[in-house]
């Protein structure tokens, strides 16, 4: 049913076209709006330039309490908490706008990145199909596509994934942070299985499409233990993934306090280590990440799999064509 109170913020907007609820969505509020733009560009350290992003929805039902995108509700007047759960603002007619971009004479036609600030397989998704026709505009265009995503939803456009990959590079990425179940289902509710996900990674393989695991964050005091990592590990091998990517958990201002608050009802015996282990920032200390590297090193030489590339400006997993073209020029051979 259509909602006509829609909340403070988003009534301001003038390209809100309604608000709704469905049954087979309970508790989430979807605010449909038209998009003026589909393409951002991202800066990134002065010598990689620019990254390009798609975001075809802002929040996130997957509501993992760790999520660094949380603050990006605060724009509209939303909460970082429920609200970013609950309120999905979904742009209907980012496809139409996409195609008119990248007809420009200017787009260079670089990697373009999805699921670098919420995801783009979420559980909205099913319901709005937006995916296929992004993903159509920018084979169509030439443009090389990253997806990064917890969603299971994936599996549904893998043919044509598969097929797009005949013509421009696709480079997939599957985000698995936590291999234990009841912790899972604890700190990020609304995402499918990590036996799902990890299903996932390896029906993508089987098309023969790269597809790497981010086992991002690693939870201080939960998952970096190495029965834990090993266990992660043994699996992502398992499902035979292109690569590993990994990174300390991360908190920044919005996020911080919501994943505190979890932490103080489901563990609160960790929250004093965790508010002293993040008293001075967003990151865990450099000589915890060091300590991290050192730990998970072996484990990943173990199970025979490699350490993947990140893009520097969106955090995506690298497009293989931003990989070919930073590659080191061969040594010519001299006859």
């Amino acid at each position: 049913m259509d909602q006509v109170d829609a909340l403070p913020g988003l009534a301001r907007l003038n390209n809100l076209v309604r608000s709704v609820r469905t049954p087979e969505f309970a508790g989430v509020t979807f605010h449909e709006v038209l998009a003026k733009s589909a393409l951002n560009k991202v800066p990134g350290p002065e010598r990689f330039g620019f990254g390009w992003t798609i975001n075809p929805y802002r929040g996130c039902s997957h509501a993992c309490t760790y999520c660094f995108a949380r603050p990006t509700h605060e724009y509209l007047e939303l909460n970082a908490g429920e609200d970013f759960d609950r309120q999905i603002i979904v742009k209907i007619n980012v496809a139409e706008v996409l195609r008119k971009e990248l007809a420009s004479p200017r787009w260079a036609r670089k990697p373009v990145a999805l699921g670098t600030n919420t995801d783009p397989y979420q559980r909205a998704e099913g319901r709005y199909r937006l995916m296929p026709e992004i993903l159509t505009a920018l084979a169509d265009s030439g443009t090389p596509i990253s997806i990064l995503t917890k969603g299971t939803l994936l599996r549904r456009d893998l043919d044509l994934l598969a097929d797009l990959s005949q013509r421009v590079p696709v480079d997939l990425a599957m985000s698995i942070a936590v291999y234990d179940d009841e912790l899972q289902q604890s700190v990020e509710p609304g995402t499918p299985t990590t036996a799902a996900r990890l299903a996932t990674v390896a029906a993508a393989r089987e098309r023969g499409l790269p597809c790497s695991v981010f086992v991002m964050p690693v939870l201080p005091y939960l998952t970096d233990t190495t029965s834990h990592l090993d266990r992660a590990f043994s699996q992502i091998a398992e499902a035979d993934a292109t690569s590993v990517l990994h990174t300390a958990l991360y908190l920044k201002p919005g996020t911080k306090e919501w994943f505190l608050a979890w932490l103080d009802r489901e563990r609160p015996d960790l929250s004093p280590r965790y508010r002293r282990l993040y008293a001075k920032g967003a990151y865990a200390p450099a000589e915890y990440r060091t300590w991290l590297a050192q730990r998970i090193t072996p484990l990943l030489r173990k199970h025979g799999l490699r350490t993947g590339r990140t893009d520097p400006a969106t955090g995506a997993v690298l497009s293989s064509a931003a990989a070919a073209q930073s590659a080191p020029s061969p040594v010519p051979t001299l006859f």
